[in-house]
């Protein structure tokens, strides 16, 4: 298959297609006339990494990953590593974006949002970090 029709199996924009097979995470083959030719497996790979993509794996992570599932001697506990350590980065975020919305909830409660020009979300937004 042509990559039009690999990106319309996987979901995935020819550009992306393009952009992993530049960093090696896919290899399809090249025909005569120099266009690509994906094969079933080349297929698989990319809808295993526009899952893997989507749970929010970084390239590197998608990388090892892909390894793995091709490996047949794989360990488990090498991919479960992996996911959890994602997981990790992830529990991270979300703590770091509930604090935000916690502080961004309390600005705007303090905010009386009248006509007057005092204002404590803008009061807090200039204040020097050290005082915040």
């Amino acid at each position: 298959m042509n990559i039009s029709q690999a990106a319309t199996a996987s979901g995935l924009p020819a550009k992306t297609i393009r952009y992993y097979e530049d960093i090696g995470l896919i290899r399809p083959k090249r025909s005569t006339n120099g266009y690509r030719t994906f094969s079933d497996t080349n297929l698989h790979q990319l809808n295993f990494l526009a899952r893997a993509r989507a749970l929010g794996f970084s390239i590197d992570d998608c990388r090892s990953l892909l390894a793995l599932w091709e490996d047949n001697a794989r360990a488990s506990a090498d991919v479960k590593q992996i996911a959890k350590d994602h997981l990790s980065e992830i529990e991270f975020k979300i703590a770091d974006l509930s604090a935000m919305r916690d502080t961004l909830t309390d600005l705007v409660t303090s905010c009386d949002g009248n006509d007057r020009p005092n204002c404590p979300i803008l009061n807090s937004l200039s204040a020097p970090v050290s005082s915040r």
